[in-house]
């Protein structure tokens, strides 16, 4: 299993298949966009596979999430699913997406065996929207959560991120809209992971704040704590329920020790940690031609020298040389 120095077993993997997206979203990166990985840098389709198949059937992985960039962009996504699907013992297979193509690759990845889909939607309004993500996509992105409804990839969860001054007045229509449609809304702190490194604490709308937003109109009362688990958000049943709302205090209210993560980016690298200021190369190790037991051996290293915690108050906190488009959500 890959066990860290505290204890904590990550059994949830988080793939990044490409550093690309199709948006600009302010949290992430400047409008221009990025100096993006160069292809050879990447890992085939058929190596991400390889690292997969060695985190299921030898570490103890049972859920995989594709994430970017924007994974859609990956033309050998689909199929990078349908072999994930065949792995035994068979994971968990989900994706995290801007929804944009989703429309048109819904039914194909139900049919590849994904299991379901988060969708990042900030906000309902146009115009606000290509002001965040500097493209004018909010139809697509709509499009692309009602295919996913219809494809089956259930529970479809919307992620949120509310920013000072721009939609953070947004908290309760876009609970509303969510309510109507069927989705999982969770509401997360803004991060410092911008490409930008413009993040300030003092900017961010807490956890507290939502809430203090989302009672205005609605009555929330805390889910069955014990039931969350190692899952990032804690849930509230909205007006006596079954419906429910999340809110991932990433900042304010840290989950780190029932973090079950780990993360591989496009490039090869394990990250332990979202925050993780350093990497273990297994790409080069694979190319190199290691064995899956060798794999494993650099993989399990690499996790057991995790941190306690992300640091983020930490007088010697230093926000993590790449974005989260690079890292992997």
């Amino acid at each position: 299993m890959l066990v860290d120095g505290f204890g904590r077993v990550a059994t949830d993997l988080r793939v990044s298949l490409t550093d690309r997206c199709n948006l600009r979203c302010s949290y992430c990166m400047p409008p221009e966009g990025l100096e993006w990985l160069p292809k050879p840098e990447l890992l085939t389709d058929d190596e991400v596979v390889r690292l997969v198949r060695v985190g299921v059937e030898r570490l103890g992985i049972t859920e995989v999430r594709y994430t970017g960039g924007e994974p859609l962009l990956r033309r050998g996504l689909v199929d990078i699913v349908a072999r994930t699907t065949t792995l035994r013992p068979r994971p968990q297979v989900s994706l995290t997406t801007n929804a944009i193509g989703l429309a048109r690759l819904a039914g194909p990845l139900r049919e590849a065996g994904l299991d379901r889909v988060n969708v990042s939607l900030d906000t309902l309004d146009r115009d606000t929207f290509a002001r965040l993500s500097h493209r004018d996509r909010l139809p697509d992105v709509l499009a692309g959560l009602a295919a996913a409804q219809r494809a089956g990839l259930r529970p479809v969860k919307v992620n949120t991120v509310l920013m000072r001054d721009v939609n953070d007045h947004e908290a309760a229509p876009l609970l509303r809209f969510c309510l109507e449609q069927g989705y999982e809304l969770r509401f997360i702190e803004q991060m410092p992971l911008d490409a930008q490194h413009g993040w300030r604490r003092d900017d961010m709308v807490t956890a507290d704040e939502i809430l203090d937003r989302l009672t205005t109109e609605f009555s929330l009362v805390p889910d069955d704590a014990a039931a969350r688990g190692s899952a990032p958000a804690e849930t509230f049943l909205i007006d006596g329920g079954p419906a429910r709302v999340g809110v991932i205090g990433s900042v304010t209210r840290p989950f780190c020790g029932a973090c079950d993560r780990v993360r591989l980016t496009a490039d090869g690298q394990i990250r332990n940690c979202l925050f993780a200021r350093e990497e273990s190369d297994l790409r080069a190790a694979l190319r190199s031609g290691a064995s899956d037991d060798d794999l494993a051996e650099r993989w399990t290293a690499a996790v057991a020298a995790k941190r306690a915690g992300h640091g983020i108050d930490d007088v010697g906190f230093l926000q993590p040389a790449r974005p989260m488009s690079a890292i992997g959500g």
